[in-house]
């Protein structure tokens, strides 16, 4: 494999860090999914919203940052940045989804994954045995 051992760091981990980061520059309804067992392209989702495109764009590069400060990593890619309305950042293991207020309620992404278990976001990141499970309820 061509990972960067250096790099690797537990994907709640980085998932944690990506929501606070949306919580701290003020992301509305910030929620994560862990999505392993439901999808195979990733183990979590961390989903966002704005009131407006300037403070998308302004979710998306706090974001960016506090994973890169925190973790060394980069998103392996950033869709919808132009449009600012719908921007995922994806990280591999976590994809993060900042949306527009009005995107958001007009998807209902969170209604698509009701089933799937959320991840209490603000617990600490101390590593534990339990760690597999850092789920609050699947609401």
């Amino acid at each position: 494999m061509a990972h960067d051992i250096v790099n690797e760091v537990p994907s709640i981990t980085l998932a944690r860090t990506a929501a606070r980061a949306a919580d701290d520059k003020k992301g509305g309804d910030v929620v994560v999914f862990a999505v392993g067992d439901v999808l195979a392209i990733t183990e979590y989702f961390v989903i966002t919203s704005a009131s407006n495109r300037r403070l998308v764009r302004s979710l998306v590069d706090e974001i960016e940052q506090a994973v890169k400060v925190a973790h060394g990593r980069s998103p392996l890619r950033i869709e919808g940045a132009t449009e600012q309305q719908w921007v995922l950042i994806d990280f591999g293991d976590v994809v993060v989804h900042v949306f527009s207020d009005e995107i958001r309620a007009y998807y209902e992404i969170e209604r698509l994954y009701r089933d799937v278990p959320k991840v209490d976001w603000r617990a600490d990141d101390t590593p534990s045995a339990g760690d597999s499970e850092p789920v609050t309820s699947s609401e």
